[in-house]
């Protein structure tokens, strides 16, 4: 970094960044591994109904969405950035734990304490990440980028061995697996503590009293909350869709895919995984092409971006649609769901969190991120709900048809309105 063009002083990262990559896809490998289970758990171990699965899926995925608002709440009041992410951990490792005992009321035990760990965890973790990065502005981007691997790399690996193990060995096997994974997180983390330095420790005073006595906010300002208000909504069409590929498809997967790869039947809570690895091979190719684009000046805005995630996310559940044909399907047709899903969920999730926080005004910033967080709450408890539901109305086949033309109509939707909504979004 050169100074007043004399001094040369070299920039690195924080040494506390690599103990917050662990812990944070330690508990991912945790919150995945359980997640690619539950559907296949409730309804073959419990003989739950796809309705009542999917109920139950949709209560907890949407709950997980909305206790941080509480959970960074009481971090920023009382708690503390450090004492929440352990309040977090441990509440998780013992919700995975009581996951693997035998009894349906430990099953909803455990989900209650793993909703209320991720509520202090999920927040806490990555403001930490911000914390930390406080006088290295420059490397910020760059930080985020590292910790959004490690995010993806748990992700993967999760759904690998906690559906491999849980799914052929038993369950309560896979489980146990994710609370282990969670008990190397916060392992990792306690070793941290040491490279943190007083980050972290104390609820930060200066929030509060940073944002007294602001001036009112700008009609530019007001433009912006009501943009970013409108594509939280619309969020809300793409995750309900993107969402059924831990229920129905899930279900899908284990019923009628031919999951025989080489004579070794893969276990379909294996092909959760396969989101997760995608996104760590195409992430970097996005973010190489958003950069082309926009030295070009032609980066498409975020409207436009969020469009064509919808259209890639549609044509995605039309290749379902075209193997439902089939009795048993190839799983070819599963990979390439894959692939087009994953190729819209970089259209729109990423972008839509770097959205938040570069047009919020700053004494909302807090808020809307919640409203953000909010969304994708509605969103998944819809879809948990849909993926049971929907079979009072239709048949497999014309779900996939029905999320496949709502994906694929609402991209069009924000293509038509593009030039309304265009002075609205800053340049």
């Amino acid at each position: 970094m050169d100074i007043q063009g004399e001094i040369n002083i070299p920039v690195k990262h924080h040494v506390a960044l690599p103990y917050l990559f662990f812990t944070e896809m330690w508990e991912r490998f945790s919150y995945y591994g359980m997640r690619a289970l539950l559907v296949l758990y409730l309804t073959k171990y419990f003989h739950f109904s796809d309705l009542e699965a999917g109920k139950v899926y949709g209560a907890y995925t949407g709950l997980v969405y909305l206790t941080p608002i509480l959970g960074g709440y009481l971090s920023d009041k009382y708690l503390g950035s450090r004492n929440s992410i352990f309040i977090g951990g441990v509440c998780m490792m013992f919700g995975h734990l009581t996951l693997a005992i035998d009894s349906l009321l430990a099953m909803y035990w455990g989900l209650f304490f793993l909703i209320i760990g991720n509520g202090f965890f999920k927040p806490n973790i990555s403001t930490l990440v911000g914390k930390i990065y406080k006088d290295r502005e420059e490397l910020r981007d760059s930080a985020f980028t590292i910790f959004y691997m490690g995010i993806n790399i748990g992700g993967s690996l999760g759904p690998l061995f906690c559906g491999y193990i849980g799914e052929v060995y038993g369950w309560h096997y896979g489980f146990s697996l994710a609370a282990v994974g969670m008990a190397f997180g916060l392992f990792v983390f306690y070793k941290s503590l040491s490279k943190l330095g007083n980050i972290g420790i104390t609820p930060d005073k200066s929030i509060n009293l940073s944002q007294q006595n602001q001036p009112k906010l700008t009609i530019l300002e007001i433009k912006k909350i009501f943009l970013l208000i409108f594509l939280a909504l619309m969020s809300i069409f793409f995750w309900v869709p993107y969402e059924q590929m831990g229920t129905s498809v899930n279900l899908f997967t284990d019923r009628v895919v031919d999951r025989n790869i080489y004579s070794l039947n893969i276990p379909a809570s294996v092909f959760q995984s396969v989101n997760g690895f995608l996104i760590l091979i195409f992430a970097p190719i996005f973010a190489i092409i958003w950069q082309k684009l926009a030295i070009k000046k032609i980066e498409p805005n975020v409207p436009t971006k969020f469009a064509i995630g919808f259209i890639f996310l549609g044509i995605s559940y039309l290749i379902l649609l075209l193997s439902s044909s089939d009795e048993k399907v190839p799983v070819i047709y599963l990979l390439l769901y894959y692939i087009l899903l994953t190729i819209g969920e970089l259209c729109v999730s990423p972008v839509g969190l770097s959205t938040v926080t570069k047009l919020a005004p700053e004494k909302f910033a807090s808020s809307l991120m919640g409203v953000w967080f909010l969304s994708n709450a509605v969103s998944h408890y819809i879809s948990g709900w849909f993926s049971g539901a929907y079979s009072q109305w239709m048949e497999l086949n014309q779900l996939f048809l029905f999320l496949g033309c709502t994906s694929i109509l609402s991209g069009v939707f924000l293509i038509s309105i593009l030039t309304f909504i265009k002075k609205y979004f800053p340049e």
